[in-house]
């Protein structure tokens, strides 16, 4: 199973990595090439694209531990009881869609 969580020592190199591309930015602006390093630009702006989409991914996922948790306050201030049917029916099994 992959890693899901997202340690400490990963969030500050994302900070690093953040901090590095304002710092070209504010550096290429300052010496007026900003816009003639597009292609570099563009390059380290998807790498930090992808690494913090992973720091969201992976700290918002729930452990099943959390899930199961978070399911258990939720059914209990809905006021679900113990032995009560979600829907109230038997369970049919898979029924086929209707065709017309």
């Amino acid at each position: 199973m992959a890693d899901e969580s997202y340690d400490p020592a990963r969030i500050e190199a994302l900070r690093t990595v953040l901090r590095e591309l304002a710092q070209r930015i504010l550096q290429l602006d300052a010496e007026g090439r900003l816009l003639d390093e597009t292609p570099g630009l563009l390059q380290q702006l998807g790498d930090v694209r992808s690494e913090l989409f992973q720091y969201e991914v992976r700290t918002t996922y729930d452990t099943p531990e959390v899930a199961e948790n978070r399911r258990i306050v939720d059914d209990a201030v809905s006021g679900w009881t113990p032995g009560q049917d979600d829907n109230d029916q038997e369970d049919e099994g898979w029924q086929p869609p209707d065709r017309r």
